[in-house]
C-alpha cells in the first residue's frame, strides 16, 4: 500500500456538496492499495501511522505519536498514488490493485486505523472534495514495499 500522510489542524471530506468524514488535530491519510498487496498489509501500515511521530512534544520537538496526542485520522482512497510518470505525459495507474481488491483492502485499512484511533473515511470510487489545513506543513510518504 502507499500512504501519504498529512499533519492537519482539521481535514474534510465531501462528496456531491454533502460532508461525509472529518477529523480534527490527528492525520489525513490518502491511500492506495497496490497490485499484489496482501491482507497483512493494511493492518501494518495502520500501526505503522499511528505511532509515526510526527507531533511536537513540549519542547517543540516531533516526538509524539497520533495515539500520544489522542488524535484521529481521516482516511481517504486516492488510486493516483499509484501513478507512473515515467513514460510519456498521461500517468499510468496499472500498478494500483483492481478496484474490488483496492476497495476491500481500503476498507480494511480504515477499520484497522479506526481500531487505534478515532477514524473517518471518505467514499471508496466517488469524486470527493477533500480540504485541510496542513499542520507543519508536515507531508509523509508511506510505500510498504520501500
Amino acid at each position: 500500500m502507499r500512504a501519504l500522510i498529512q499533519r492537519v489542524t482539521s481535514a474534510q471530506v465531501h462528496v456531491d456538496g454533502a460532508l461525509i468524514g472529518e477529523c480534527d488535530a490527528g492525520v489525513l491519510v490518502l491511500v492506495c492499495a497496490m497490485q499484489g498487496d496482501g491482507d497483512e498489509v493494511p493492518a501494518k501500515l495502520a500501526a505503522k501511522i499511528a505511532k509515526l511521530r510526527i507531533f511536537k512534544d513540549d519542547e517543540g520537538r516531533m516526538n509524539r505519536s497520533l495515539v500520544d496526542i489522542g488524535g484521529s485520522a481521516l482516511v481517504v482512497s486516492q488510486f493516483t498514488l499509484a501513478a507512473d510518470t515515467l513514460r510519456g505525459n498521461r500517468p499510468g495507474f496499472s500498478s494500483a490493485a483492481p478496484p474490488t481488491e483496492g476497495e476491500r483492502l481500503y476498507r480494511m485499512f480504515a477499520i484497522e486505523m479506526g481500531a487505534l484511533v478515532p477514524t473517518q473515511t471518505g467514499q471508496f470510487g466517488a469524486d470527493m472534495a477533500v480540504s485541510l489545513v496542513n499542520d507543519g506543513p508536515v507531508t509523509i510518504w508511506m510505500d510498504t514495499d520501500a
